[in-house]
Parts: C-alpha cells; sequence; structure tokens
C-alpha cells in the first residue's frame, strides 16, 4: 500500500466516525507519517480510531475529538499489542511478511522519478546535496535486487541524508520562519504530548514544509 492510500484510509476512516467533514491538520498528517515511519499498520490504526470513538460514544465527553490526536495513546498502545502478537511468528512459518506489489521494475522506475526530481532542484543551497543524492540513486538503481528489505533501507539512508542537508544547509532566516510556524500550530497540543512526540512531530512538519518547498521527493519505497 503506497503512502496517499495509508494516508487517505486513515482520514477517510477519523471524518467517518467524527461524522462532520472536518480536514486533517498538518499536526494530523505528521502523526500519521510519523505512524508510517514507525511501522504501524493501517489496520491497527483503523481499529485503534474505531475504539476511540466506540469508547467516547458510549461515555460521551463536553469536549468533542477534534483531532486525529484524540487518538494517538490508542493506536500507538495497539500497536504495541500487535508487535508483541508477531514476535517469533516468521521465525515459526520460516517466512517473512513481505510488502506485496513490489518489482525490481518499478522500484527502478521509482528511483529514475526521483532522479529526475532531484535534478530539476534548483536551490542553491541543495544543490550540492541533490547532485550527490542522485548519484547514489543512479548507482542503488543498477544494483537492485529483490531483497526489498535492503533496497528500502537504501532509499531512506539517501532521504536521511537529504534531510540533513534541508535542515543544516536553508537559509537561517527562512528556516527560523518556518520553525516559528510549526511551533505555532503545535502550540496548542503541546502539553499533551511527551518530549520525544513533540519533538519527532515538530521534525516530521518542518521537512514537510521544506520538501514541498524545494521540491525534493519522498524516497522509500513505502511512496512508490
Amino acid at each position: 500500500m503506497n503512502y496517499f492510500n495509508y494516508f487517505t484510509e486513515i482520514e477517510d476512516a477519523f471524518i467517518r466516525r467524527r461524522g462532520k467533514h472536518l480536514l486533517l491538520s498538518p499536526i494530523d498528517w505528521a502523526l500519521i507519517e510519523g505512524w508510517q515511519k514507525m511501522g504501524v499498520p493501517l489496520h491497527v490504526v483503523i481499529r485503534g480510531i474505531e475504539t476511540v470513538f466506540d469508547n467516547f460514544e458510549a461515555n460521551p465527553r463536553p469536549r468533542a475529538i477534534k483531532s486525529l490526536m484524540f487518538c494517538r495513546e490508542e493506536v500507538e498502545a495497539r500497536y504495541q499489542e500487535w508487535l508483541a502478537s508477531q514476535s517469533g511468528r516468521s521465525a515459526e512459518t520460516g517466512t517473512d511478511e513481505a510488502r506485496p506489489g513490489f518489482t525490481i521494475e518499478a522500484i527502478r522506475e521509482h528511483i529514475e522519478s526521483s532522479v529526475t526530481a532531484l535534478e530539476r532542484i534548483t536551490v542553491a543551497c541543495l544543490r550540492e546535496a541533490c547532485e550527490r543524492a542522485a548519484e547514489r540513486l543512479r548507482v542503488l538503481s543498477g544494483e537492485v535486487t529483490s531483497d526489498f528489505e535492503t533496497v528500502d533501507k537504501a532509499l531512506n539512508d539517501i532521504e536521511e541524508f537529504l534531510d540533513l542537508a534541508m535542515l543544516s544547509e536553508s537559509e537561517s532566516r527562512h528556516l527560523k520562519r518556518i520553525e516559528a510556524e510549526v511551533k505555532s500550530q503545535l502550540k496548542t497540543y503541546k502539553k499533551e504530548m511527551s518530549k520525544d512526540a513533540y519533538e519527532n512531530t515538530h521534525r516530521l512538519m518542518l521537512l514537510k514544509r521544506l520538501r514541498e518547498e524545494y521540491g525534493v521527493p519522498r524516497l522509500g519505497l513505502f511512496y512508490l
């Protein structure tokens, strides 16, 4: 399942239970992004959302559920339960839970389109990083095998390299302005979040803004 489907399925489940047309906020988007990076299966997220709304409807409260953040604790608790249930499963069956739909040809096309996107970026502060990333992607394209986990790790390593470049090479005043905007969006939720969750969400939102402005593509196989 690609990122678009993961995102929209979660969005649809939340809006359906919310009972009103309510667009997800940038904070909700970052939360979904965080679940994706953690590897939380879609069915676990949706079950968590359903449980939160079921409990809310059984015990109504004055405060309505307006944000996906309200479901975070339940989703992540269910994820931990799911991980525990999966422990040793692959070893018992002698198989891994391979992600369906991947082919070497499709991955090479994904890599080639990412190289093209990087070549189009004209932001001076990122040119060197984009050229280095594009070269690494070209090499990887010629080495793609059916070991998709290894390929995905290589792609995510290159993406992390680009993330660090955006955070370290962007013009200081521009970066501070975006950081201030992100902090303002998170202000309402900061008290409800652990320090790690806040910092992770802040970083994800900041990187999303920078990628959109610069045109930096997502590289992991999740985005294929």
